[in-house]
């Protein structure tokens, strides 16, 4: 996958400012914290959050979730699957998970 932002390799060192200004939108928190109910941490596709977005806005917000480190995205073509980077997540900001899911009770 091309574009700016970090590789698949440095996405868990993106900088806490990145990923705070990809979670103040509640569009991408939502998306987070459904990936984050499914502990089985299996692939969703981008149309499973029922985003109430055209589908231009629904391809940035998940650009932006990508390049903060929160997501991992693979491409097949004509669909992509994201998966949350849990490990990553827990492993930089302990607690944001809970904090996230929490929000939404």
């Amino acid at each position: 996958m091309t574009g700016s932002g970090p590789t698949e390799d440095d996405a868990g060192n993106a900088d806490l400012g990145t990923v705070f200004r990809a979670l103040a939108d509640e569009h991408r928190r939502t998306v987070i914290v459904k990936l984050a109910a499914d502990e089985s941490d299996r692939e969703h596709t981008c149309n499973s959050f029922d985003l109430p977005v055209s589908k231009q806005t629904q391809t940035h917000h998940f650009r932006v979730l990508r390049q903060a480190g929160l997501i991992h995205e693979i491409n097949y073509g004509n669909r992509k699957g994201i998966r949350l980077r849990r490990a990553e997540i827990n492993r930089r900001l302990p607690g944001l998970l809970d904090l996230l899911a929490a929000e939404r009770r």
